[in-house]
């Protein structure tokens, strides 16, 4: 049976937080995955008052644990804030840079990111927050290194999340890094999530809705994942699902925001990711298995893709034995 982690994650709530991204949090930090062969993580929520009103007052917590929890975490959460002009709570401020100041990993959902950036912690940094709140985010914070488009930004030990969708995809990326990508996958079908979005994802899509909605793609993607590492092309996957090329464009636009080319790259990045961090070191293995072929063609997609070299990802995701 799988036992809690020394990894202890700390949830920072004050009154108004949203409960969907503290559900988010306790989902994938707080529940026993017995059926996992691996530790997981141990938990808590904290405030600076034992009882929290929720958002809107839907309802209350009580019996939270108190801020002295984020100075024994490892990993500290701060999620939205309902108003994000009003300046954050001193004693929060207080033990995020304490957190800081020993190395915790500091995560921030939504708006949390402004209790970040009040703190000192974002300065020079790279960030993000909801797309709603990015102009004034950026006026308020001009030091932070605002990218208003992006579901997260990871800066290695602080990471920052868009809105409360994006909190799932940064969550389940935070496991991946701590556990490998077989484990992040494992807890994403038992959240019956398919489509884990990567960081740089765009928050938003802005396109017309079809007249007629088009036949899902649902089918032509299953078939696809399957064959990642054959000579797919635009043309082969257009003629499996009997439409034409520009047909097939049109539908990938409108239903996933990209173009045919644009998915096939990104899936096969996706399982050379996987293979990187299940610690195959050969980059002409990874390169042929995840269908881009040659080395330098790994390479340079890796590195527009993450940022890193695959050796450097690997070294960075490889969970250690």
């Amino acid at each position: 049976m799988t036992q809690e982690s020394s990894h202890r994650v700390a949830m920072i709530v004050s009154a108004g937080s949203n409960p969907f991204e503290m559900g988010v949090a306790t989902e994938l930090f707080g529940l026993r995955r017995p059926e996992l062969p691996v530790p997981w993580y141990g938990f808590e929520l904290c405030a600076e008052t034992p009882t929290v009103r929720m958002h809107h007052g839907f309802f209350q917590l009580s019996g939270v644990a108190g801020l002295d929890a984020v100075d024994r975490a490892d990993t500290v959460i701060v999620p939205n804030r309902p108003d994000p002009g009003s300046a954050p709570d001193p004693a929060v401020l207080d033990a995020i840079r304490r957190a800081d100041a020993r190395g915790a990993r500091l995560v921030s959902f939504c708006t949390g990111a402004f209790t970040l950036a009040a703190a000192g912690v974002l300065d020079g940094r790279r960030a993000t927050t909801h797309w709603r709140w990015a102009e004034d985010f950026a006026a308020r914070h001009p030091l932070v290194r605002l990218d208003p488009d992006v579901l997260f930004v990871d800066e290695g030990r602080v990471i920052t999340a868009a809105g409360s969708a994006a909190a799932l995809d940064t969550g389940l990326h935070i496991i991946r890094a701590d556990h490998g990508a077989e484990i992040a996958a494992a807890v994403s079908r038992r959240l019956v999530f398919g489509v884990h979005r990567e960081g740089g994802q765009r928050q938003f899509v802005e396109h017309p809705l079809p007249d007629v909605p088009d036949t899902s793609l649902g089918p032509l993607l299953a078939w696809a994942e399957e064959r990642l590492g054959s000579d797919l092309t635009v043309t082969g996957l257009a003629a499996r699902a009997a439409v034409s090329p520009a047909t097939l464009h049109r539908r990938f636009r409108a239903q996933l925001g990209t173009t045919p080319l644009g998915w096939l790259t990104e899936r096969r990045i996706t399982l050379a990711r996987r293979l990187l961090e299940r610690g195959e070191e050969r980059l002409d293995v990874v390169a042929r298995a995840s269908g881009l072929g040659t080395t330098a063609n790994l390479r340079a997609h890796f590195r527009r893709s993450t940022g890193l070299t695959p050796g450097e990802y690997r070294r960075r995701f490889t969970p250690a034995p």
